[in-house]
């Protein structure tokens, strides 16, 4: 007869349920109904359930290591953020699990199930643009451990963040748009599910209507890969009046949006302005050269990582959400007219 402990994953596997459930019922956590509390519990007495004592001692004990997840590495601004990160991160002797969920869900979940199975101290988190369900991220606080959002963020979860002022980067772009004698600015947003989409949105329609220029919904359109500039910006060349700016939500797709403008015969930024978002080494390989919104990437990274050490260590003690602002800057190169 087998005389091994039953773990709190075999109860798993018998009843059909994530582990993170299991943990949650037989800590009575009110996210988990009573009928899977009951079942949960009544199977563990049953089976002589102990909950293991050097497991929960190394939980309390963990390891320096901190979490990253990122939708994609080798973006220009997520590479400068986890440079801003790692800087943080190596003065205080923590080392780094990094992971990218590559704009998919699935991914983002088996990364935040990876990172706690490695007993990391606390986990730093961009979302996917393909997330819309977050009990993932839930299950990282439940599970005792620090969480701290960076640049996209679950507006649902209670947990620290840090940000940009996305609403003031796109309001200030496009004030300088309209005060160089540009009046039809096409915005190429992304998903609306996503704060930040929403926010540089808002920016951009509240510095039309501050200049007395209506919102025109054709002018506004989800377009954030350089597959959809492809597909979205020749089209939008053909509305009449054409535009004469494009504000894009980053450097890749303003990038395109300059290249496709100028094979269309327009003259860059005579006929059309140009501006991305992120400031990245793109900006300075276009001809011409492009006017971007700088994030400041690296700033967030620390600010991110300082954030999370300081929460792991018990310095920052504040008990609700503590919500840090990285500003931007418009930086005018010469994609946009003077």
């Amino acid at each position: 007869m087998d005389k091994r402990q039953i773990t709190l994953k075999d109860i798993a596997k018998e009843l059909k349920l994530s582990p993170s459930t299991v943990s949650r019922a037989l800590r009575n956590h009110p996210a988990i109904s009573k009928e899977t509390k009951e079942l949960v519990r009544d199977y563990a007495v049953k089976h002589k359930y102990k909950p293991n004592t050097l497991a929960l001692q190394l939980r309390t004990n963990r390891n320096n290591t901190i979490g990253v997840i990122v939708p994609e590495i080798v973006h220009y601004f997520f590479s400068t953020v986890i440079a801003g990160i790692q800087d943080e991160a190596e003065k205080e002797n923590y080392n780094l699990i990094i992971c990218q969920s590559n704009e998919n869900y699935g991914r983002e979940v088996k990364s935040v199930e990876t990172l706690l199975d490695a007993r990391v101290r606390g986990i730093l988190a961009s979302q996917s643009k393909s997330t819309e369900e977050f009990s993932h991220f839930q299950d990282i606080i439940d599970n005792g451990t620090h969480l701290v959002f960076f640049d996209r963020i679950c507006t649902g979860i209670n947990t620290d963040k840090v940000v940009i002022d996305d609403y003031a980067g796109a309001y200030n772009a496009v004030d300088y748009l309209i005060r160089s004698g540009c009046t039809r600015i096409a915005f190429l947003g992304s998903n609306p599910h996503l704060p930040i989409a929403n926010n540089r949105r808002m920016g951009y329609e509240d510095a039309l209507r501050n200049h007395n220029i209506s919102v025109d919904k054709a002018l506004i359109q989800v377009c954030d890969t350089i597959e959809l500039a492809r597909e979205i910006v020749p089209v939008m060349l053909k509305i009449a009046p054409a535009p004469d700016a494009f504000f894009c939500i980053n450097d890749e797709v303003a990038s395109y949006c300059l290249q496709i403008c100028k094979s269309a015969g327009y003259k860059i930024p005579q006929d059309i302005s140009v501006c991305g978002f992120t400031n990245s080494y793109i900006t300075e390989m276009t001809d011409p050269t492009l006017t971007s919104v700088d994030q400041h990437g690296f700033e967030m990274g620390k600010a991110a990582a300082r954030l999370l050490i300081n929460r792991i260590k018990g310095i920052e003690k504040k008990t609700g959400i503590v919500s840090k602002v990285i500003k931007t800057k418009l930086v005018v190169r010469n994609s946009t007219r003077n």
